[in-house]
Protein backbone atom coordinates (compact mmCIF):
# COMPACT_ATOMS: atom_id res chain seq x y z
CA UNK A 1 0.00 0.00 0.00
CA UNK A 2 1.32 2.91 -0.73
CA UNK A 3 1.87 5.98 1.58
CA UNK A 4 0.00 9.41 0.52
CA UNK A 5 1.91 12.00 1.83
CA UNK A 6 0.58 15.43 2.67
CA UNK A 7 0.78 18.68 0.16
CA UNK A 8 3.28 21.14 1.87
CA UNK A 9 1.17 23.93 3.17
CA UNK A 10 1.78 27.10 1.48
CA UNK A 11 3.30 29.87 3.69
CA UNK A 12 1.03 33.51 4.17
CA UNK A 13 2.51 36.64 3.54
CA UNK A 14 2.85 37.23 7.09
CA UNK A 15 5.25 34.25 7.99
CA UNK A 16 6.94 34.60 4.79
CA UNK A 17 8.21 38.14 6.28
CA UNK A 18 8.48 36.70 9.83
CA UNK A 19 10.96 34.39 7.98
CA UNK A 20 12.73 36.86 6.13
CA UNK A 21 13.16 39.05 9.23
CA UNK A 22 14.71 36.42 11.16
CA UNK A 23 17.94 36.40 9.03
CA UNK A 24 17.83 40.14 9.28
CA UNK A 25 17.89 39.75 13.22
CA UNK A 26 20.76 37.35 13.16
CA UNK A 27 22.95 39.37 11.30
CA UNK A 28 21.79 43.53 12.78
CA UNK A 29 25.21 44.72 11.44
CA UNK A 30 25.78 42.65 8.40
CA UNK A 31 22.51 43.95 7.44
CA UNK A 32 22.35 47.51 8.06
CA UNK A 33 25.87 48.10 5.82
CA UNK A 34 23.72 46.31 3.31
CA UNK A 35 21.13 48.58 3.34
CA UNK A 36 23.22 51.41 3.50
CA UNK A 37 24.25 51.25 0.49
CA UNK A 38 20.66 50.95 -1.14
CA UNK A 39 19.97 53.99 1.16
CA UNK A 40 22.51 56.58 -0.17
CA UNK A 41 21.36 55.72 -3.84
CA UNK A 42 17.60 56.11 -2.72
CA UNK A 43 18.51 59.54 -0.70
CA UNK A 44 20.46 60.33 -3.76
CA UNK A 45 17.40 60.13 -6.34
CA UNK A 46 14.68 61.87 -4.00
CA UNK A 47 16.73 64.84 -3.05
CA UNK A 48 17.82 64.75 -7.04
CA UNK A 49 13.68 64.98 -7.82
CA UNK A 50 12.86 67.07 -4.95
CA UNK A 51 15.61 69.74 -5.13
CA UNK A 52 14.81 71.33 -8.74
CA UNK A 53 11.02 71.11 -7.88
CA UNK A 54 11.57 72.91 -5.16
CA UNK A 55 13.67 75.69 -7.25
CA UNK A 56 10.87 75.41 -9.54
CA UNK A 57 8.10 76.11 -6.98
CA UNK A 58 10.29 79.21 -5.58
CA UNK A 59 10.82 80.44 -9.38
CA UNK A 60 6.60 80.11 -9.55
CA UNK A 61 6.14 82.05 -6.24
CA UNK A 62 9.00 85.20 -7.51
CA UNK A 63 7.43 85.38 -10.71
CA UNK A 64 4.06 85.50 -9.26
CA UNK A 65 5.59 88.31 -6.69
CA UNK A 66 7.27 89.97 -10.10
CA UNK A 67 5.13 90.00 -12.43
CA UNK A 68 5.93 88.26 -16.04
CA UNK A 69 4.14 91.16 -17.85
CA UNK A 70 7.40 93.18 -17.76
CA UNK A 71 9.18 93.80 -21.25
CA UNK A 72 11.79 96.45 -21.42
CA UNK A 73 13.11 97.42 -24.76
CA UNK A 74 16.28 98.81 -26.16
CA UNK A 75 18.20 100.08 -28.79
CA UNK A 76 20.20 97.72 -31.37
CA UNK A 77 21.79 98.16 -34.37
CA UNK A 78 21.26 100.28 -37.52
CA UNK A 79 21.62 98.61 -40.76
CA UNK A 80 24.84 100.03 -41.26
CA UNK A 81 25.93 98.34 -38.06
CA UNK A 82 25.95 101.71 -35.62
CA UNK A 83 24.64 101.62 -32.74
CA UNK A 84 21.09 102.66 -32.92
CA UNK A 85 19.49 105.52 -30.65
CA UNK A 86 16.21 105.36 -28.92
CA UNK A 87 13.87 108.76 -29.18
CA UNK A 88 13.45 110.80 -26.68
CA UNK A 89 9.63 110.31 -27.02
CA UNK A 90 9.81 106.64 -26.39
CA UNK A 91 7.79 107.15 -22.83
CA UNK A 92 4.94 108.92 -23.93
CA UNK A 93 4.79 106.82 -27.21
CA UNK A 94 4.43 103.52 -25.58
CA UNK A 95 2.49 105.05 -22.52
CA UNK A 96 -0.54 105.35 -25.57
CA UNK A 97 -0.91 101.16 -26.20
CA UNK A 98 -3.96 100.50 -24.71
CA UNK A 99 -2.91 97.33 -22.82
CA UNK A 100 -0.12 98.88 -21.20
CA UNK A 101 -0.45 99.85 -17.58
CA UNK A 102 3.27 101.24 -16.72
CA UNK A 103 5.57 102.25 -18.46
CA UNK A 104 9.38 103.79 -17.02
CA UNK A 105 13.09 104.68 -18.52
CA UNK A 106 16.42 104.74 -17.64
CA UNK A 107 19.13 106.19 -20.00
CA UNK A 108 22.76 106.07 -19.37
CA UNK A 109 25.38 108.36 -18.96
CA UNK A 110 29.28 108.80 -19.82
CA UNK A 111 29.78 109.52 -16.00
CA UNK A 112 31.67 107.55 -13.96
CA UNK A 113 31.26 107.54 -9.91
CA UNK A 114 33.70 106.92 -7.09
CA UNK A 115 33.79 106.55 -3.39
CA UNK A 116 35.97 110.27 -3.62
CA UNK A 117 37.74 112.41 -5.80
CA UNK A 118 40.77 110.74 -4.82
CA UNK A 119 39.92 107.50 -6.64
CA UNK A 120 41.53 107.49 -10.13
CA UNK A 121 38.93 108.40 -12.90
CA UNK A 122 39.29 104.74 -14.40
CA UNK A 123 38.28 103.00 -11.80
CA UNK A 124 34.79 102.69 -11.93
CA UNK A 125 34.41 98.93 -10.28
CA UNK A 126 31.75 97.97 -13.00
CA UNK A 127 29.37 100.61 -11.55
CA UNK A 128 26.94 102.36 -14.49
CA UNK A 129 25.56 106.06 -14.04
CA UNK A 130 21.73 106.48 -15.19
CA UNK A 131 19.35 108.91 -15.44
CA UNK A 132 16.03 107.04 -14.15
CA UNK A 133 12.28 108.30 -13.92
CA UNK A 134 10.65 108.73 -10.82
CA UNK A 135 8.19 105.97 -11.73
CA UNK A 136 10.72 103.61 -11.91
CA UNK A 137 10.64 101.90 -8.99
CA UNK A 138 6.85 101.19 -9.24
CA UNK A 139 6.93 99.67 -12.68
CA UNK A 140 9.82 97.19 -11.53
CA UNK A 141 7.94 96.57 -8.47
CA UNK A 142 11.54 97.11 -6.47
CA UNK A 143 12.01 98.07 -3.19
CA UNK A 144 13.91 99.93 -0.95
CA UNK A 145 16.22 98.51 1.65
CA UNK A 146 17.54 102.17 2.66
CA UNK A 147 16.37 105.62 2.09
CA UNK A 148 13.85 106.69 -0.45
CA UNK A 149 13.68 106.58 -4.27
CA UNK A 150 13.89 110.09 -6.44
CA UNK A 151 10.73 112.08 -6.35
CA UNK A 152 9.39 115.31 -8.05
CA UNK A 153 12.08 117.36 -5.87
CA UNK A 154 15.08 115.01 -5.18
CA UNK A 155 15.45 114.40 -8.89
CA UNK A 156 16.06 118.18 -9.98
CA UNK A 157 19.26 118.17 -7.19
CA UNK A 158 22.55 116.20 -7.17
CA UNK A 159 21.24 112.88 -4.84
CA UNK A 160 21.65 109.63 -6.08
CA UNK A 161 19.73 106.15 -5.06
CA UNK A 162 22.43 103.16 -4.96
CA UNK A 163 21.72 99.61 -6.67
CA UNK A 164 22.13 96.65 -3.94
CA UNK A 165 25.52 95.67 -5.80
CA UNK A 166 26.55 99.53 -6.68
CA UNK A 167 26.85 100.17 -2.59
CA UNK A 168 28.53 97.52 -1.84
CA UNK A 169 31.36 98.21 -4.47
CA UNK A 170 31.25 102.00 -3.24
CA UNK A 171 31.82 100.21 0.52
CA UNK A 172 28.28 102.39 1.43
CA UNK A 173 25.76 101.03 3.69
CA UNK A 174 24.15 103.60 4.95
CA UNK A 175 22.36 107.20 3.16
CA UNK A 176 23.23 110.94 3.85
CA UNK A 177 27.18 110.20 2.52
CA UNK A 178 28.47 111.21 -0.80
CA UNK A 179 30.04 109.77 -4.38
CA UNK A 180 31.74 112.00 -6.69
CA UNK A 181 30.09 111.13 -9.95
CA UNK A 182 30.91 113.77 -12.91
CA UNK A 183 32.98 116.19 -11.51
CA UNK A 184 31.40 116.93 -7.79
CA UNK A 185 29.82 115.69 -5.15
CA UNK A 186 26.46 113.77 -5.45
CA UNK A 187 24.35 112.94 -1.61
CA UNK A 188 22.91 109.12 -1.83
CA UNK A 189 19.29 109.41 -0.20
CA UNK A 190 18.74 105.21 -1.49
CA UNK A 191 19.43 101.98 -1.29
CA UNK A 192 17.87 99.72 -3.56
CA UNK A 193 17.11 96.11 -2.34
CA UNK A 194 17.73 93.20 -5.48
CA UNK A 195 16.39 93.71 -8.81
CA UNK A 196 15.88 89.91 -9.83
CA UNK A 197 13.90 91.39 -13.35
CA UNK A 198 16.04 93.86 -14.01
CA UNK A 199 20.06 92.91 -12.58
CA UNK A 200 21.51 95.89 -14.34
CA UNK A 201 20.02 98.28 -11.94
CA UNK A 202 21.71 96.24 -9.08
CA UNK A 203 25.16 97.49 -10.30
CA UNK A 204 23.66 100.99 -11.07
CA UNK A 205 24.05 104.96 -9.82
CA UNK A 206 20.68 106.13 -10.37
CA UNK A 207 20.45 109.78 -10.74
CA UNK A 208 17.03 112.00 -11.71
CA UNK A 209 16.63 112.68 -14.98
CA UNK A 210 16.44 116.38 -14.83
CA UNK A 211 19.47 116.54 -12.68
CA UNK A 212 21.14 114.30 -15.42
CA UNK A 213 20.53 116.86 -17.84
CA UNK A 214 21.70 119.75 -15.76
CA UNK A 215 24.74 118.13 -14.20
CA UNK A 216 26.18 114.91 -16.85
CA UNK A 217 25.37 116.80 -20.22
CA UNK A 218 22.90 113.64 -20.59
CA UNK A 219 21.03 114.01 -24.22
CA UNK A 220 17.07 112.52 -22.92
CA UNK A 221 17.39 109.15 -25.05
CA UNK A 222 16.56 106.48 -23.28
CA UNK A 223 18.60 103.09 -23.30
CA UNK A 224 15.87 100.82 -21.36
CA UNK A 225 12.44 101.59 -21.34
CA UNK A 226 10.44 99.73 -18.58
CA UNK A 227 6.97 98.73 -19.77
CA UNK A 228 3.82 96.99 -17.55
CA UNK A 229 0.64 95.43 -19.77
CA UNK A 230 -1.84 93.35 -18.90
CA UNK A 231 -1.57 89.95 -18.49
CA UNK A 232 -3.33 88.69 -21.14
CA UNK A 233 -1.71 91.35 -24.08
CA UNK A 234 1.58 90.65 -23.34
CA UNK A 235 2.74 89.37 -26.48
CA UNK A 236 0.47 91.46 -28.24
CA UNK A 237 2.05 94.60 -26.61
CA UNK A 238 5.24 92.81 -27.21
CA UNK A 239 4.58 92.84 -30.88
CA UNK A 240 3.80 96.29 -31.31
CA UNK A 241 6.51 97.63 -29.13
CA UNK A 242 9.56 98.03 -31.92
CA UNK A 243 7.07 99.91 -34.09
CA UNK A 244 5.66 102.08 -31.73
CA UNK A 245 8.95 103.30 -29.85
CA UNK A 246 10.63 104.09 -33.62
CA UNK A 247 8.24 104.21 -36.41
CA UNK A 248 10.36 105.06 -39.00
CA UNK A 249 13.13 101.45 -37.89
CA UNK A 250 11.28 99.01 -35.71
CA UNK A 251 14.09 96.90 -36.68
CA UNK A 252 16.54 99.24 -34.71
CA UNK A 253 14.61 98.24 -31.04
CA UNK A 254 15.15 94.77 -29.67
CA UNK A 255 12.47 93.89 -27.16
CA UNK A 256 12.62 91.28 -24.67
CA UNK A 257 11.10 89.69 -21.41
CA UNK A 258 12.75 89.70 -18.55
CA UNK A 259 10.92 86.71 -16.93
CA UNK A 260 11.87 84.05 -19.81
CA UNK A 261 15.84 85.18 -18.80
CA UNK A 262 14.97 84.37 -15.20
CA UNK A 263 13.56 80.81 -16.19
CA UNK A 264 16.65 80.19 -18.54
CA UNK A 265 19.08 81.48 -15.15
CA UNK A 266 17.27 78.91 -13.00
CA UNK A 267 16.99 76.07 -15.60
CA UNK A 268 21.17 76.43 -16.03
CA UNK A 269 21.51 76.11 -12.38
CA UNK A 270 19.71 72.93 -12.25
CA UNK A 271 21.45 71.62 -15.13
CA UNK A 272 23.67 69.13 -13.11
CA UNK A 273 20.28 67.11 -12.26
CA UNK A 274 20.80 64.36 -14.43
CA UNK A 275 24.62 63.76 -13.58
CA UNK A 276 23.52 63.56 -10.27
CA UNK A 277 20.64 61.26 -11.07
CA UNK A 278 22.90 59.11 -12.64
CA UNK A 279 25.30 59.13 -9.68
CA UNK A 280 22.32 58.37 -7.43
CA UNK A 281 21.77 55.08 -9.77
CA UNK A 282 25.11 53.92 -9.49
CA UNK A 283 25.24 54.36 -5.28
CA UNK A 284 21.50 52.21 -5.86
CA UNK A 285 23.27 49.61 -8.46
CA UNK A 286 26.43 49.47 -5.46
CA UNK A 287 23.65 48.93 -2.95
CA UNK A 288 22.15 46.08 -5.00
CA UNK A 289 24.95 44.19 -5.27
CA UNK A 290 26.21 44.93 -1.89
CA UNK A 291 22.57 43.00 -1.29
CA UNK A 292 23.22 40.03 -3.14
CA UNK A 293 26.51 39.47 -2.04
CA UNK A 294 25.30 39.69 1.57
CA UNK A 295 22.37 37.00 0.46
CA UNK A 296 25.08 34.70 -1.22
CA UNK A 297 26.78 34.99 2.02
CA UNK A 298 23.97 34.05 4.00
CA UNK A 299 22.97 31.21 1.90
CA UNK A 300 26.35 29.53 2.58
CA UNK A 301 26.50 30.00 6.16
CA UNK A 302 22.88 28.56 6.45
CA UNK A 303 23.08 25.63 4.94
CA UNK A 304 22.29 23.35 7.92
CA UNK A 305 19.26 25.38 8.49
CA UNK A 306 18.04 25.19 4.96
CA UNK A 307 18.57 21.41 4.82
CA UNK A 308 16.71 21.09 8.20
CA UNK A 309 13.83 22.91 6.90
CA UNK A 310 13.48 21.05 3.73
CA UNK A 311 13.93 17.45 5.71
CA UNK A 312 11.13 19.02 8.25
CA UNK A 313 9.00 19.12 4.92
CA UNK A 314 9.78 22.83 3.44
CA UNK A 315 9.15 22.75 0.06
CA UNK A 316 11.61 24.49 -2.67
CA UNK A 317 9.14 27.62 -2.99
CA UNK A 318 8.97 28.45 0.27
CA UNK A 319 12.60 28.62 0.63
CA UNK A 320 13.03 30.66 -2.37
CA UNK A 321 10.50 32.92 -0.77
CA UNK A 322 12.52 32.89 2.85
CA UNK A 323 15.29 34.36 1.01
CA UNK A 324 13.41 36.60 -1.29
CA UNK A 325 11.24 38.46 1.14
CA UNK A 326 14.77 38.54 3.53
CA UNK A 327 16.48 40.52 0.57
CA UNK A 328 13.75 42.60 -0.24
CA UNK A 329 12.91 43.55 3.61
CA UNK A 330 16.37 44.46 3.75
CA UNK A 331 16.60 46.55 0.33
CA UNK A 332 13.35 48.27 1.94
CA UNK A 333 14.89 49.22 5.14
CA UNK A 334 17.53 50.94 2.89
CA UNK A 335 15.22 52.48 0.67
CA UNK A 336 12.77 54.10 3.75
CA UNK A 337 15.74 55.49 5.96
CA UNK A 338 17.14 56.56 2.26
CA UNK A 339 13.58 58.76 1.58
CA UNK A 340 14.02 59.97 5.03
CA UNK A 341 17.61 61.39 4.40
CA UNK A 342 17.01 62.90 1.23
CA UNK A 343 13.68 64.55 2.64
CA UNK A 344 16.14 66.01 5.22
CA UNK A 345 18.98 66.94 2.47
CA UNK A 346 15.99 68.41 0.39
CA UNK A 347 14.36 70.52 3.11
CA UNK A 348 18.16 71.75 5.08
CA UNK A 349 18.96 72.73 1.22
CA UNK A 350 15.22 74.63 0.29
CA UNK A 351 15.88 76.69 3.63
CA UNK A 352 19.55 77.21 3.19
CA UNK A 353 18.27 79.22 0.02
CA UNK A 354 15.19 80.53 1.31
CA UNK A 355 12.95 77.78 -1.27
CA UNK A 356 9.76 76.16 -0.62
CA UNK A 357 10.19 72.72 0.59
CA UNK A 358 8.67 70.21 -2.51
CA UNK A 359 8.67 66.86 -2.39
CA UNK A 360 7.24 64.99 -5.24
CA UNK A 361 5.10 61.69 -4.36
CA UNK A 362 6.74 60.24 -7.11
CA UNK A 363 9.97 60.60 -5.45
CA UNK A 364 8.66 59.51 -1.85
CA UNK A 365 6.95 56.36 -3.61
CA UNK A 366 8.77 55.53 -5.86
CA UNK A 367 11.83 55.52 -3.75
CA UNK A 368 10.56 52.74 -1.56
CA UNK A 369 8.95 51.06 -4.57
CA UNK A 370 12.58 51.06 -6.41
CA UNK A 371 14.23 49.62 -3.86
CA UNK A 372 12.03 47.12 -3.18
CA UNK A 373 12.48 46.16 -7.11
CA UNK A 374 16.42 46.30 -6.01
CA UNK A 375 15.82 44.28 -3.41
CA UNK A 376 14.18 41.46 -5.70
CA UNK A 377 16.24 41.35 -8.02
CA UNK A 378 19.42 40.77 -5.89
CA UNK A 379 17.80 38.36 -4.12
CA UNK A 380 16.55 36.15 -7.13
CA UNK A 381 19.98 34.50 -7.65
CA UNK A 382 20.42 33.44 -3.74
CA UNK A 383 16.90 32.37 -3.09
CA UNK A 384 17.12 30.18 -6.10
CA UNK A 385 20.62 28.59 -4.71
CA UNK A 386 19.28 28.26 -1.29
CA UNK A 387 16.25 26.66 -3.01
CA UNK A 388 18.29 23.81 -5.13
CA UNK A 389 19.68 22.48 -1.89
CA UNK A 390 18.91 18.97 -0.97
CA UNK A 391 18.18 18.32 2.53
CA UNK A 392 21.16 15.31 2.80
CA UNK A 393 23.56 17.90 0.28
CA UNK A 394 22.67 20.80 3.11
CA UNK A 395 22.95 18.59 6.41
CA UNK A 396 26.26 16.76 5.40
Amino acid sequence: MTAILPKPRRLGARDVGRLGAHGMRTRPLRAVLSALGIGIGIAAMVAVVSIPASSQQALRDQLATLGTNLLTAAPGQTLMGEDAALPESAVPMVARIGPVTDVSATGMTSATVRRTDRVPATETSGISVVAARTDLLRVLRGTLHLGKFLDGVTENFPTVVLGSVAATRLGIDDVGGRVWLGGRWFTVIGILDAVPLAPEIERSVLVGWSAARAHLEFGGHPTTVYVRATDAEVENVRAVLGPTINPQAANEVQVSRPSDALAAKRLTETSYNALFLGLGGVALLVGGVGVANTMVISVLERRREIGLRRALGASRRQVRGQFLAESVLLSLLGGIVGVLVGVGVTAGYALSRDWPAVFPPVALLGGVAVAAVVGALAGAYPAMRAARLSPTEALA
